[in-house]
């Protein structure tokens, strides 16, 4: 059973109207079909490539899932509980919360590296002198060496 806001096959559109309809990129578009998201839509006359308007809302669906952090794996999960109009609520859930939880995960990892480098750049001096204990720190030697002893 497909999702009920997925219209049926209808209006034929070009690539260009296509992307211009789902603000989707092409590049979006070709991976949506390597990926078999796209299966039915396409057809193929003396001008090119034709979809018809059942493609636009599949766009769509991947742009926002892919804004929202998604990894494609995981698009195409979400994708297919999406077309499936006997799905159960808590698979989609349990996809949504394992990606705020990498995503937490994440950003906990960023905030350690902005500390990092905003302690490398406390200790550089910043002058026109050679050493920089950021360089230091990148080449493995010992960054923060000589730094605590100037802040005491």
């Amino acid at each position: 059973m497909e999702h009920p806001t997925v219209p049926a096959a209808g209006a034929r559109l070009s690539v260009a109207d296509l992307v211009a309809r789902s603000g989707a990129s092409a590049q979006l578009l070709r991976d949506c079909e390597s990926l078999g998201l796209l299966d039915g839509t396409a057809r193929t006359d003396g001008d090119g490539c034709l979809y018809d308007e059942r493609a636009v809302p599949t766009l769509r669906f991947v742009r926002r899932a892919h804004a929202l952090g998604f990894e494609t794996p995981e698009v195409v999960e979400l994708h297919a509980l999406w077309r499936d109009g006997h799905r159960a609520s808590f698979d989609v859930k349990r996809v949504a919360l394992e990606r705020a939880d990498d995503l937490a995960q994440r950003i906990e990892e960023l905030a350690h590296m902005q500390r990092l480098l905003e302690r490398l750049a406390h200790c550089c001096e910043g002058d026109e002198r050679p050493e920089c204990p950021i360089l230091d720190e990148l080449a493995g030697l010992e960054g923060f060496a000589g730094c605590e002893a100037r802040r005491g």
